[in-house]
Protein backbone atom coordinates (compact mmCIF):
# COMPACT_ATOMS: atom_id res chain seq x y z
CA UNK A 1 0.00 0.00 0.00
CA UNK A 2 1.68 3.12 -0.73
CA UNK A 3 1.26 6.19 1.37
CA UNK A 4 2.67 9.62 0.70
CA UNK A 5 0.89 11.40 3.46
CA UNK A 6 -1.96 12.13 2.28
CA UNK A 7 -4.84 9.52 2.39
CA UNK A 8 -7.29 10.69 0.10
CA UNK A 9 -4.79 11.89 -2.74
CA UNK A 10 -3.31 7.94 -1.84
CA UNK A 11 -7.29 6.14 -2.43
CA UNK A 12 -7.60 8.38 -6.06
CA UNK A 13 -4.24 7.07 -7.21
CA UNK A 14 -4.85 3.48 -5.71
CA UNK A 15 -8.28 3.75 -8.18
CA UNK A 16 -6.78 5.01 -10.73
CA UNK A 17 -4.12 2.82 -11.00
CA UNK A 18 -6.35 -0.27 -10.58
CA UNK A 19 -8.35 1.30 -13.62
CA UNK A 20 -5.43 1.60 -15.84
CA UNK A 21 -4.21 -2.10 -15.21
CA UNK A 22 -7.77 -3.14 -16.12
CA UNK A 23 -7.61 -1.61 -19.42
CA UNK A 24 -4.16 -2.51 -20.10
CA UNK A 25 -5.51 -6.04 -18.83
CA UNK A 26 -8.07 -5.98 -21.64
CA UNK A 27 -5.41 -4.60 -24.49
CA UNK A 28 -2.99 -7.29 -23.34
CA UNK A 29 -5.75 -10.08 -23.96
CA UNK A 30 -6.82 -8.40 -27.72
CA UNK A 31 -3.27 -7.93 -28.96
CA UNK A 32 -2.85 -11.59 -28.18
CA UNK A 33 -5.99 -12.53 -29.22
CA UNK A 34 -7.59 -14.50 -26.52
CA UNK A 35 -11.08 -15.17 -26.29
CA UNK A 36 -13.40 -12.74 -25.51
CA UNK A 37 -14.63 -13.88 -21.96
CA UNK A 38 -10.82 -15.06 -20.85
CA UNK A 39 -11.05 -11.45 -18.80
CA UNK A 40 -14.83 -11.53 -17.77
CA UNK A 41 -15.64 -12.31 -13.93
CA UNK A 42 -17.57 -15.54 -13.36
CA UNK A 43 -21.10 -15.71 -13.09
CA UNK A 44 -22.36 -17.16 -10.15
CA UNK A 45 -25.34 -18.77 -11.62
CA UNK A 46 -24.11 -19.62 -14.82
CA UNK A 47 -21.42 -22.30 -12.81
CA UNK A 48 -24.14 -23.66 -10.97
CA UNK A 49 -25.67 -24.09 -13.90
CA UNK A 50 -23.17 -25.73 -15.45
CA UNK A 51 -22.23 -28.10 -12.69
CA UNK A 52 -25.60 -28.88 -10.62
CA UNK A 53 -26.82 -27.88 -7.75
CA UNK A 54 -26.53 -30.55 -5.23
CA UNK A 55 -27.28 -28.59 -1.98
CA UNK A 56 -25.42 -26.05 0.53
CA UNK A 57 -23.49 -25.57 3.68
CA UNK A 58 -22.14 -23.08 5.67
CA UNK A 59 -18.81 -23.15 6.77
CA UNK A 60 -18.14 -20.11 8.89
CA UNK A 61 -15.83 -17.65 8.67
CA UNK A 62 -12.16 -18.45 6.93
CA UNK A 63 -8.97 -16.53 5.19
CA UNK A 64 -9.30 -17.36 1.85
CA UNK A 65 -6.66 -16.17 -0.72
CA UNK A 66 -7.45 -13.28 -3.59
CA UNK A 67 -6.67 -15.48 -6.20
CA UNK A 68 -9.25 -17.95 -4.87
CA UNK A 69 -11.77 -15.30 -5.86
CA UNK A 70 -12.79 -15.35 -9.65
CA UNK A 71 -16.84 -14.70 -9.89
CA UNK A 72 -19.56 -12.92 -8.44
CA UNK A 73 -23.43 -13.44 -7.42
CA UNK A 74 -24.10 -10.00 -9.00
CA UNK A 75 -25.12 -9.94 -12.67
CA UNK A 76 -23.30 -6.01 -13.17
CA UNK A 77 -20.26 -6.49 -15.04
CA UNK A 78 -18.74 -3.28 -12.48
CA UNK A 79 -15.12 -5.53 -12.11
CA UNK A 80 -13.03 -7.47 -14.54
CA UNK A 81 -11.84 -11.43 -13.03
CA UNK A 82 -9.22 -9.82 -11.14
CA UNK A 83 -11.77 -6.96 -9.59
CA UNK A 84 -10.22 -4.34 -11.17
CA UNK A 85 -13.37 -1.79 -11.43
CA UNK A 86 -14.32 -1.58 -15.95
CA UNK A 87 -15.67 1.89 -15.50
CA UNK A 88 -15.31 5.06 -13.36
CA UNK A 89 -18.98 4.32 -11.53
CA UNK A 90 -17.67 2.99 -8.26
CA UNK A 91 -15.19 5.45 -7.91
CA UNK A 92 -17.12 6.91 -5.58
CA UNK A 93 -17.87 3.75 -3.41
CA UNK A 94 -14.10 2.63 -3.95
CA UNK A 95 -12.35 5.52 -2.63
CA UNK A 96 -14.69 5.76 0.36
CA UNK A 97 -14.00 2.28 1.53
CA UNK A 98 -10.80 2.39 0.55
CA UNK A 99 -9.95 6.14 2.63
CA UNK A 100 -11.53 4.10 5.69
CA UNK A 101 -9.34 1.67 5.86
CA UNK A 102 -6.57 3.66 5.50
CA UNK A 103 -7.95 5.61 8.21
CA UNK A 104 -7.87 2.30 10.27
CA UNK A 105 -11.63 1.45 10.20
CA UNK A 106 -12.73 -2.01 11.04
CA UNK A 107 -13.75 -3.91 7.49
CA UNK A 108 -16.23 -6.71 7.79
CA UNK A 109 -15.23 -9.76 6.35
CA UNK A 110 -16.86 -10.56 2.97
CA UNK A 111 -19.37 -13.14 2.24
CA UNK A 112 -18.41 -15.39 -0.55
CA UNK A 113 -19.76 -19.25 -2.33
CA UNK A 114 -17.01 -21.55 -2.84
CA UNK A 115 -17.41 -23.98 -5.61
CA UNK A 116 -14.59 -26.55 -5.52
CA UNK A 117 -11.85 -24.30 -4.72
CA UNK A 118 -13.62 -20.92 -6.58
CA UNK A 119 -15.50 -18.24 -4.36
CA UNK A 120 -18.35 -15.87 -5.77
CA UNK A 121 -18.57 -12.74 -3.76
CA UNK A 122 -22.01 -12.04 -2.60
CA UNK A 123 -20.98 -8.97 -0.57
CA UNK A 124 -17.95 -7.28 -0.68
CA UNK A 125 -17.14 -6.50 -4.10
CA UNK A 126 -15.39 -3.32 -3.85
CA UNK A 127 -13.32 -4.77 -0.02
CA UNK A 128 -11.82 -7.48 -3.10
CA UNK A 129 -11.27 -4.89 -5.72
CA UNK A 130 -9.15 -2.47 -2.96
CA UNK A 131 -7.32 -5.91 -1.28
CA UNK A 132 -5.78 -6.52 -4.70
CA UNK A 133 -5.08 -3.40 -5.57
CA UNK A 134 -3.02 -2.46 -2.31
CA UNK A 135 -1.41 -5.57 -2.81
CA UNK A 136 -2.75 -7.73 -0.36
CA UNK A 137 -2.95 -11.52 -0.47
CA UNK A 138 -5.93 -13.04 1.65
CA UNK A 139 -9.05 -11.59 2.92
CA UNK A 140 -11.54 -12.68 5.56
CA UNK A 141 -14.57 -14.14 4.47
CA UNK A 142 -18.08 -16.22 5.39
CA UNK A 143 -18.17 -19.01 2.92
CA UNK A 144 -21.18 -20.72 2.28
CA UNK A 145 -20.23 -23.88 -0.05
CA UNK A 146 -22.37 -25.31 -2.76
CA UNK A 147 -22.07 -28.83 -3.48
CA UNK A 148 -22.37 -29.22 -7.30
CA UNK A 149 -23.48 -32.61 -9.28
CA UNK A 150 -20.17 -32.00 -11.70
CA UNK A 151 -17.04 -31.24 -10.20
CA UNK A 152 -15.60 -27.66 -10.69
CA UNK A 153 -12.64 -28.63 -12.00
CA UNK A 154 -10.56 -26.80 -15.24
CA UNK A 155 -12.81 -23.54 -15.22
CA UNK A 156 -10.62 -20.88 -15.73
CA UNK A 157 -13.23 -18.52 -18.20
CA UNK A 158 -16.58 -18.48 -19.26
CA UNK A 159 -16.29 -20.68 -22.27
CA UNK A 160 -15.21 -23.72 -19.67
CA UNK A 161 -19.01 -23.76 -19.09
CA UNK A 162 -20.07 -25.16 -21.87
CA UNK A 163 -17.94 -28.38 -21.80
CA UNK A 164 -19.09 -29.01 -17.73
CA UNK A 165 -22.82 -27.82 -19.05
CA UNK A 166 -22.35 -31.17 -21.64
CA UNK A 167 -21.04 -33.03 -19.06
CA UNK A 168 -23.71 -32.85 -16.82
CA UNK A 169 -25.94 -33.93 -20.18
CA UNK A 170 -24.33 -36.80 -20.21
CA UNK A 171 -24.33 -37.56 -16.57
CA UNK A 172 -28.19 -37.42 -16.73
CA UNK A 173 -28.13 -39.48 -19.44
CA UNK A 174 -25.15 -41.79 -18.05
CA UNK A 175 -25.59 -42.82 -14.16
CA UNK A 176 -22.62 -44.28 -13.25
CA UNK A 177 -20.51 -44.19 -9.70
CA UNK A 178 -17.98 -41.26 -9.41
CA UNK A 179 -15.05 -43.48 -10.16
CA UNK A 180 -16.12 -44.43 -13.46
CA UNK A 181 -17.32 -40.20 -13.98
CA UNK A 182 -13.40 -39.44 -13.24
CA UNK A 183 -12.12 -41.92 -15.84
CA UNK A 184 -14.85 -40.56 -18.65
CA UNK A 185 -13.21 -36.89 -19.53
CA UNK A 186 -12.61 -35.39 -22.86
CA UNK A 187 -11.82 -31.98 -23.83
CA UNK A 188 -14.46 -31.01 -26.68
CA UNK A 189 -17.76 -30.63 -25.23
CA UNK A 190 -19.67 -32.44 -27.94
CA UNK A 191 -17.39 -35.53 -26.97
CA UNK A 192 -19.62 -36.02 -24.24
CA UNK A 193 -22.94 -35.85 -26.55
CA UNK A 194 -21.58 -38.39 -28.63
CA UNK A 195 -20.34 -40.72 -25.60
CA UNK A 196 -24.10 -40.42 -24.53
CA UNK A 197 -25.34 -41.73 -27.69
CA UNK A 198 -22.68 -44.61 -27.83
CA UNK A 199 -24.27 -45.68 -24.90
CA UNK A 200 -27.57 -45.43 -25.81
CA UNK A 201 -27.09 -47.00 -29.17
CA UNK A 202 -25.38 -49.70 -27.04
CA UNK A 203 -27.95 -50.23 -24.88
CA UNK A 204 -30.38 -50.64 -27.53
CA UNK A 205 -28.73 -53.21 -29.21
CA UNK A 206 -28.09 -54.79 -25.68
CA UNK A 207 -31.52 -55.01 -25.26
CA UNK A 208 -32.76 -56.24 -28.49
CA UNK A 209 -30.29 -58.66 -28.14
CA UNK A 210 -31.75 -59.83 -24.75
CA UNK A 211 -35.33 -59.01 -26.23
CA UNK A 212 -35.72 -57.46 -22.39
CA UNK A 213 -35.61 -53.60 -21.09
CA UNK A 214 -32.77 -52.21 -19.17
CA UNK A 215 -33.45 -48.88 -17.37
CA UNK A 216 -30.89 -46.16 -17.88
CA UNK A 217 -28.29 -46.84 -14.47
CA UNK A 218 -28.38 -50.53 -15.62
CA UNK A 219 -27.14 -49.57 -19.77
CA UNK A 220 -24.68 -47.29 -17.86
CA UNK A 221 -23.33 -49.90 -15.54
CA UNK A 222 -23.44 -52.84 -17.93
CA UNK A 223 -21.77 -50.60 -20.95
CA UNK A 224 -18.96 -49.63 -18.40
CA UNK A 225 -18.68 -53.00 -17.44
CA UNK A 226 -19.04 -55.01 -20.39
CA UNK A 227 -17.84 -52.34 -23.42
CA UNK A 228 -15.38 -48.93 -22.16
CA UNK A 229 -13.57 -51.07 -20.46
CA UNK A 230 -12.85 -54.22 -21.93
CA UNK A 231 -12.74 -52.26 -25.17
CA UNK A 232 -10.11 -49.22 -23.88
CA UNK A 233 -7.61 -52.13 -22.17
CA UNK A 234 -7.72 -53.14 -25.60
CA UNK A 235 -6.97 -49.65 -27.46
CA UNK A 236 -3.74 -49.74 -24.77
CA UNK A 237 -2.45 -53.21 -25.41
CA UNK A 238 -2.56 -51.84 -29.21
CA UNK A 239 -0.90 -48.70 -28.54
CA UNK A 240 -4.31 -46.90 -29.82
CA UNK A 241 -4.56 -44.75 -27.32
CA UNK A 242 -2.70 -41.77 -28.86
CA UNK A 243 -2.23 -38.57 -27.18
CA UNK A 244 -6.10 -37.66 -25.56
CA UNK A 245 -8.02 -39.56 -22.82
CA UNK A 246 -9.45 -43.27 -22.82
CA UNK A 247 -12.86 -41.37 -23.78
CA UNK A 248 -11.19 -39.95 -26.33
CA UNK A 249 -9.39 -43.05 -27.19
CA UNK A 250 -12.66 -45.00 -26.85
CA UNK A 251 -14.62 -43.00 -29.54
CA UNK A 252 -12.24 -42.29 -31.89
CA UNK A 253 -11.74 -46.37 -32.30
CA UNK A 254 -15.30 -46.57 -32.14
CA UNK A 255 -15.71 -44.68 -35.16
CA UNK A 256 -12.86 -45.88 -36.91
CA UNK A 257 -14.45 -49.08 -36.43
CA UNK A 258 -17.73 -48.80 -37.82
CA UNK A 259 -16.24 -47.31 -40.92
CA UNK A 260 -13.70 -50.11 -41.11
CA UNK A 261 -15.88 -52.73 -41.02
CA UNK A 262 -19.53 -51.93 -40.39
CA UNK A 263 -19.99 -53.63 -37.36
CA UNK A 264 -20.53 -52.52 -33.72
CA UNK A 265 -18.63 -55.85 -32.70
CA UNK A 266 -15.21 -56.30 -31.11
CA UNK A 267 -12.32 -58.79 -31.74
CA UNK A 268 -8.57 -59.68 -32.56
CA UNK A 269 -9.11 -58.80 -36.09
CA UNK A 270 -11.13 -55.47 -35.57
CA UNK A 271 -7.93 -54.21 -33.26
CA UNK A 272 -5.65 -55.98 -35.84
CA UNK A 273 -6.77 -53.77 -38.75
CA UNK A 274 -7.55 -50.48 -36.62
CA UNK A 275 -3.72 -50.36 -35.75
CA UNK A 276 -2.45 -51.48 -39.15
CA UNK A 277 -4.98 -48.73 -40.70
CA UNK A 278 -3.31 -45.89 -37.98
CA UNK A 279 -0.06 -47.02 -39.20
CA UNK A 280 -0.83 -46.74 -42.85
CA UNK A 281 -1.77 -43.09 -42.03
Amino acid sequence: MRQTGFPRADVENDFLRARRRQVLSRLAHRLRREPDDVNLILPFDDVVAALGRRGERFLGLHTLSLDSIVGTVDSSRDFDRRFRPTSSRVRERWERLALAQRRGESVPPIDVYRIGGLHFVRDGHHRVSIAIATGQQTIEAYVTEVLTTVPARGIRHRGDLLVRSYELLFRARVPLTAQAYAKLTVRDPWGYAELGEAVEAWGFRCMQNAGTFLDRAEVARRWYAEEYTPVVRMVREAQLIGDGTDAEAYLRVSRERYRLMRTHEWSDEVIRRLRDDGHGH
